[in-house]
C-alpha cells in the first residue's frame, strides 16, 4: 500500500506538483482553509445559539428542569444535522456533529473568559455554559454504524435529546443543593444570581419552570427530556435536508453563450473536436 501511494506519477512529476515546495504549499493551504472553517463554523454557530438558547445557557441559576433541558437540545441539533449531511455526502465522514460542537465549545469559553468574566467579572460559577459532546459523539456513532440518516434522525436525534440532562448533571448538581435565604428555600446557584444583578429590563426578567408542567408526576425534567429528543428528531430530519441542498453543486446559466454565438452548440465533430451550432447540421450533413 505504501509503494502506490508513493508511486511516482509522469502526470504529477511534468506538471511539477510533486516536488517539495508543491507539497509543502498544498499542506499550507489545507491548514489555512481547515483553520478558516473552524472560525467560520464556530462562529455561526455559537451565534445562532446564542441568539436562540441565550440566557437558559448563560446563567447557572437560569439551568432549570423544564426550559432549560427542552430548548437548548432542541436549539443545538441545527448546525450538527446540517454539519454531518453535508460531510457525509461530501466526504463521507462521520465527525461532522462532534466537529461543530467543538467548535461551539471554542467559542463559548471565548466569550465566557474575555466578555463575561474578563470585562464585567462575573465568576465562571455562574456563566459556565453546558456541554453537549456526548450527545454529539452518540450522534455521529450512529450514522458510522447505520450509515442511514433515517436511523440518525431516529435514533441518534432521540439520544442526543436524552443524554443533555444527564451528561450535565454532574456539573449542575452542586448548584441544586438547598440552602436557606431571609427564610426561603433556595439553590447555591439562586444564591449565586442574587448577588450578581444583571439587566433588569422586563423581556430580561428570569424565565424558568412556568407552567403546569411540574403537575405530570413532578418529573418534569424527564418530560421535558423526551420533549426535546422527539423535537430533535424533527428539527433533525428538516436540517439534514438543508445540508443536502448545501452539498449539491448548482451552476447558474450562462448568458454570455447567446452573445458569442455559442447558444445553439450541442454535437462536437468527430474529425476536429469543436462543438459543431445546431443551425449548421443541416448542412453538414
Amino acid at each position: 500500500m505504501f509503494s502506490l501511494i508513493n508511486r511516482s506519477d509522469p502526470v504529477l512529476e511534468a506538471a511539477g506538483l510533486r516536488t517539495p515546495a508543491a507539497i509543502s504549499s498544498s499542506r499550507a493551504f489545507d491548514i489555512v482553509i481547515a483553520t478558516l472553517a473552524i472560525f467560520l463554523m464556530a462562529g455561526s454557530f455559537h451565534i445562532h445559539f446564542m441568539l436562540l438558547a441565550g440566557d437558559w445557557d448563560f446563567w447557572v441559576d437560569w439551568k432549570d428542569r423544564q426550559f432549560w433541558v427542552s430548548i437548548t437540545p432542541i436549539v443545538a441539533i441545527v448546525f450538527p444535522a446540517a454539519a454531518q449531511a453535508w460531510l457525509w455526502r461530501m466526504f463521507r465522514v462521520p465527525f461532522g456533529a462532534t466537529f461543530v460542537v467543538l467548535c461551539l465549545i471554542l467559542a463559548e469559553w471565548v466569550s465566557r473568559i474575555f466578555a463575561f468574566h474578563g470585562w464585567v467579572y462575573f465568576p465562571y460559577s455562574l456563566v459556565w455554559p453546558a456541554t453537549l459532546l456526548p450527545g454529539a459523539i452518540v450522534l455521529d456513532m450512529v450514522l458510522l454504524l447505520t450509515r442511514s440518516w433515517l436511523f440518525t434522525g431516529i435514533f441518534g436525534a432521540w439520544a442526543f435529546g436524552l443524554m443533555f440532562y444527564p451528561s450535565n448533571w454532574p456539573m449542575l448538581a452542586a448548584y441544586r443543593v438547598p440552602a436557606e435565604h431571609m427564610g426561603q428555600m433556595a439553590t447555591v446557584g439562586d444564591l449565586i444570581g442574587y448577588h450578581f444583578i444583571r439587566s433588569a429590563t422586563p423581556e430580561y426578567l428570569r424565565y424558568i419552570e412556568r407552567g403546569t408542567l411540574r403537575t405530570f408526576g413532578g418529573e418534569s425534567a424527564l418530560i421535558a427530556s423526551f420533549f426535546a429528543a422527539f423535537m430533535c428528531s424533527m428539527v433533525y430530519f428538516l436540517f439534514w435536508h438543508v445540508g443536502v441542498l448545501a452539498s449539491k453543486i448548482h451552476y447558474l446559466p450562462n448568458q454570455m453563450k447567446k452573445f458569442m454565438g455559442m447558444g445553439g452548440m450541442k454535437e462536437t465533430d468527430t474529425f476536429t473536436g469543436h462543438q459543431v451550432p445546431s443551425e449548421l447540421e443541416g448542412a453538414r450533413s
